[in-house]
């Protein structure tokens, strides 16, 4: 799998996308779903998107890329952090992101609680898939560890 991985969105993405970035503005939450704010590398302006924030079973948070390497995950690379954002509650955080190698069991219990959502980008590996399967896509999929 490429690590310069990128889906963008299509047909009825973009609307829906829209759609589900308000929400969390409105301090609506979608099974954990919270806006991210990001600085944009080069303008300094803050960018916004939805993101599933997972939380393992030792209360470790992380942040997954579906699409790929999109524009958050090139921002955040830069900024080294951003804001996770519900309603009126906003909370700053950095990253640290995970190392290919230590993605499987993140990549897994991502694609356990969101599949359903997010599972056409994973090309049809599913949270039942070997180790070295997941190994095999872990390059294609930034995964980023809050601190």
């Amino acid at each position: 799998m490429n690590a310069t991985r990128y889906i963008a969105p299509t047909g009825i993405d973009p609307i829906m996308n829209r759609i589900f970035n308000v929400l969390p503005k409105w301090g609506i939450s979608v099974m954990g779903s919270r806006l991210l704010a990001v600085r944009g590398r080069t303008s300094g302006e803050w960018r916004t998107t939805m993101v599933n924030v997972l939380q393992d079973a030792d209360g470790t948070r992380y942040l997954v890329a579906p699409r790929g390497r999109t524009q958050w995950v090139r921002n955040i690379r830069v900024a080294g952090g951003g804001e996770l954002r519900l309603g009126r509650k906003t909370e700053a955080f950095t990253v640290t992101e995970v190392a290919d190698a230590d993605k499987v069991p993140v990549l897994r219990l991502y694609l356990k609680k969101w599949g359903w959502e997010v599972g056409k980008f994973f090309e049809g590996v599913t949270a039942d898939a070997t180790d070295a399967e997941l190994a095999a896509i872990a390059p294609g999929f930034p995964v980023f560890r809050i601190n």
